[in-house]
């Protein structure tokens, strides 16, 4: 009698190989993790619309600030942080952007080396870590990590300037 298990162990083998090589290539690797309890916060993302945008644009404009590892995001303006769609904003600040500057640099080694456009996801992860590179450098006063927080920020920024506008 034929196996006919043995062809279905293989297909799950390269199915769950190929899944933890995706998890390894992923350049926001914690946004595919279970947060808080919800399946539905796997890989999350805020823009889903124009309106979206508009609402992360106007978050940005009203001082929303990024905190550190054990901290959590701000936004000065009570009216839109008690917006239900900002909870996702939350998780994607708190739980999936890199805080620590080895983190942000591997980003953007991978970014640099990176040919094909980013996704969406991604592009909107990367341009929110701009943002908290950016708070976090105002804050340093120390001149080396400045300067190490300086080279990372300008290595963001040429990376979606190079996803802005390809050659």
């Amino acid at each position: 009698m034929p196996q006919w298990w043995a062809p279905l162990i293989v297909v799950y083998l390269s199915i769950y190989l190929a899944a933890s090589q995706h998890y390894r290539k992923a350049l926001y690797p914690s946004a595919y993790r279970i947060k808080r309890g919800t399946y539905s916060l796997i890989n999350p993302t805020f823009q889903h619309s124009v309106e979206d945008v508009n609402l992360l644009f106007e978050i940005l404009l009203a001082g929303m600030q990024i905190q550190g590892e054990d901290h959590a995001m701000l936004i000065p303006d009570e009216e839109l942080a008690s917006l239900r769609s900002v909870e996702k904003l939350e998780v994607i600040c708190e739980d999936v952007l890199p805080k620590r500057l080895s983190d942000i640099r591997r980003v953007t080694d991978e970014l640099t080396r990176r040919r094909q456009p980013l996704s969406r996801q991604d592009f909107e992860r990367t341009v929110l870590t701009l943002v908290y590179t950016t708070q976090t450098l105002a804050q340093i006063s120390n001149q080396q990590q400045r300067e190490a927080w300086t080279d990372t920020l300008i290595q963001l920024f040429r990376a979606l300037q190079k996803d802005l506008v390809p050659s």
